[in-house]
């Protein structure tokens, strides 16, 4: 999968010369508009040009996007998909419950993260050691929550909750979890 870090950063990018265009033409369109004397109309046809050029562009970024998010493909095959692997988590009382010290994974492998709460809603979180996140997914008690992710790159993560569930909440971090291997 591309990572998302790549993806934002593209983003980034695409949406920054986006909204620069759209600054420009509305000074353009402002200073024509308030400027006296001869030369200060706007003619329909260069304005309407102008404006639907944004919107194809507009329209063009928001597909693009929508085509490069990494994890599209998998939520939308997920009946489909088997998982290589599954891991059970609990969270309870500001805690998370893994079934071991450390979740091994094999690089390139599928795996779905069954999370249950049994008090709160929480959030579930991975993150790389810059603390940048992969992924996350919110919680409910009493809600099957779970979440499909093919690891392509070898790296350790931490888990963390990432909805506020009271001051508690601030140390729900579980450190180097998350081992994936070659």
């Amino acid at each position: 999968m591309v990572d998302s870090n790549t993806v934002l950063a593209g983003q980034t990018v695409a949406y920054t010369i986006y909204v620069l265009i759209i600054i420009a033409l509305r000074s353009w369109f402002s200073y024509k508009v308030t400027r006296t004397g001869k030369g200060n109309q706007i003619k329909s046809a260069l304005f309407y040009s102008f404006v639907g050029m944004l919107v194809v562009i507009g329209v063009s970024l928001h597909i693009v996007t929508h085509e490069t998010i990494p994890w599209k493909p998998m939520d939308l095959g997920r009946a489909g998909i088997k998982a290589d692997k599954e891991f059970n988590i609990t969270i309870a009382d500001h805690r998370f419950s893994l079934p071991s010290e450390k979740l091994i994974i094999k690089k390139n492998e599928i795996v779905r993260f069954n999370v249950t709460s049994d008090d709160l809603t929480y959030g579930f979180g991975l993150f790389r050691k810059d603390n940048s996140m992969v992924f996350q997914m919110q919680v409910l008690p009493g809600h099957m929550n779970d979440i499909l992710w093919k690891f392509d790159r070898t790296e350790v993560y931490s888990i963390r909750s990432t909805e506020y569930s009271g001051w508690k909440g601030i140390n729900m971090i579980v450190r180097d979890a998350v081992e994936v291997t070659e």
